[in-house]
């Protein structure tokens, strides 16, 4: 752990509960680190997985995501649901890439919460410094990690409607969601939807820097060569690479 590292954080919170909530934390002089740095939106739903990619690929080491409590929200559409789900979904796509999930976290705090605002900056903070700067603690060139979130970030579009139509839990409950969130079920859903595009999008922008073999792909990006093979065969039916039988690697068409 570096000793002297201060980690750079974003809270993106929302205007009616979570600001109100730091609002009140400053004027009761309750103690946070002074390194974060707030966004206020009207509600949590307007939180967008690109403005946590954009975040994490400019350097910041956290995101913090606030918003009212369950079946609080000020609209009638609870948009802190659509919040979580994101973010759940969010969590998993950082832990494929090999970042650590903890790096973004979602909290709930009304107006009348400082004291728990406070908290919880105090608590991230600390295990961020604990954790180390992005990319650096996981192993991961920054080179490599903004290909990474390159990656997703040619996804949103097509991850945003795996959320509405595949990943879309019925029943609005606190309990609901977060049973469905840590649920098999989840894990074969994504796995079978966006960890599939998600590989071959990441071996895409490989290819788009230099010609590479089925082996060299899986090593880069930590894949089973099967797997890789399987995306590989599937983009040449579709006319995207193209195959050098003397190079014996696959090239973009």
């Amino acid at each position: 752990m570096e000793y002297d590292f201060q980690p750079k954080m974003i809270g993106i919170v929302c205007n009616w509960c979570c600001y109100g909530g730091a609002d009140l934390c400053g004027v009761s002089r309750f103690q946070y680190p002074p390194h974060i740095r707030l966004i206020r939106v009207m509600c949590s739903a307007r939180v967008d997985l690109l403005h946590i990619l954009r975040a994490f690929s400019r350097g910041q080491d956290g995101v913090f995501v606030g918003g009212c409590h369950f079946c609080d929200c000020h609209y009638v559409t609870n948009g802190n649901f659509n919040a979580f789900s994101m973010v759940q979904v969010a969590r998993k796509i950082l832990a494929y890439l090999g970042i650590n999930p903890e790096r973004l976290r979602i909290e709930w705090v009304s107006a009348g919460e400082g004291i728990r605002f406070a908290n919880f900056m105090n608590e991230f903070s600390a295990q961020l410094q604990q954790m180390g700067p992005l990319g650096r603690a996981e192993g991961i060139e920054e080179s490599e990690l903004k290909r990474k979130l390159e990656a997703v970030r040619q996804l949103v579009p097509y991850i945003k409607l795996v959320l509405t139509r595949k990943l879309n839990v019925p029943d609005r409950t606190e309990e609901a969601y977060r049973k469905f969130f840590t649920s098999e079920e989840f894990d074969r859903l994504f796995e079978e939807t966006i960890a599939r595009k998600l590989a071959m999008s990441q071996i895409m922008l490989l290819l788009r820097e230099r010609p590479l073999s089925i082996g060299a792909i899986s090593e880069l990006l930590c894949l089973n060569p099967t797997a890789v093979s399987v995306q590989l065969n599937e983009a040449l039916c579709r006319g995207l690479v193209c195959y050098d039988v003397a190079g014996e690697h696959f090239r973009r068409a």
